[in-house]
């Protein structure tokens, strides 16, 4: 125990001196953060732009066919003002017979209302008379082609990014429709094979078709 000295009244030259206990000091205190950690964020959706979707729909297709063609070695361009028809594509290619370059025309859609895979060997979608009337034309100077593509219901699952891949769902399919007959008196249901599936390959045999001299 430490000891401390106070003077003496009688004793005021402080020759004697008593002895007191000397008030301990408290060891220095920590404080305790009591407090509880925070509790984790709570999940938020992604907060998507309020576009339509169907003019989502048409963004991610056009995405899909700019992928397709630089896969395929193609030039875009996109006619302006929109008169039925989407995007020309265009292919050099030595091997081209009518020209070095060849162009087709495309028109595009997109729906959510068929699922993915369809059974079968066709699939049906309606079109605008209209529509139809342009791409059932015949002769041409330049081909035309169909491209409907499939897409999920919810914008969630449209696409998937990972280290070595992108996956854009579904799928997109081509048709020539060339020469069929406008059948209703607003709409006209065409059948769109499933075997033909649009991607760099199929374009690049397609504008092979039409660099000798053929169609689609």
């Amino acid at each position: 125990m430490a000891l401390a000295a106070y003077p003496d009244p009688a004793d005021p030259g402080g020759s004697r001196a008593r002895e007191h206990p000397a008030t301990p000091h408290a060891p220095p205190t920590t404080a305790t953060d009591s407090t509880p950690p925070p509790a984790p964020a709570p999940h938020v959706p992604h907060a998507r732009g309020s576009l339509a979707p169907t003019a989502c729909m048409e963004t991610l297709q056009v995405g899909y066919l700019h992928a397709v063609a630089a896969a395929a070695g193609c030039t875009l361009s996109q006619p302006f003002p929109d008169n039925g028809i989407d995007w020309h594509v265009s292919h050099s290619a030595p091997g081209h017979t009518v020209d070095d370059e060849v162009t087709i025309k495309i028109q595009l859609k997109a729906t959510y209302q068929i699922p993915p895979q369809p059974p079968g060997p066709a699939f049906s979608f309606t079109l605008d008379n209209a529509h139809l009337a342009k791409l059932a034309r015949t002769p041409v100077a330049v081909h035309k082609i169909l491209v409907v593509m499939l897409v999920p219901r919810t914008q969630d699952d449209w696409l998937r990014a990972h280290h070595d891949r992108l996956d854009l769902r579904h799928c997109c399919y081509w048709t020539n429709l060339a020469g069929h007959p406008v059948t209703g008196r607003h709409r006209t249901t065409v059948r769109i094979p499933t075997s033909r599936i649009f991607d760099d390959r199929a374009l690049c045999a397609i504008m092979t078709r039409v660099g000798a001299g053929g169609r689609p």
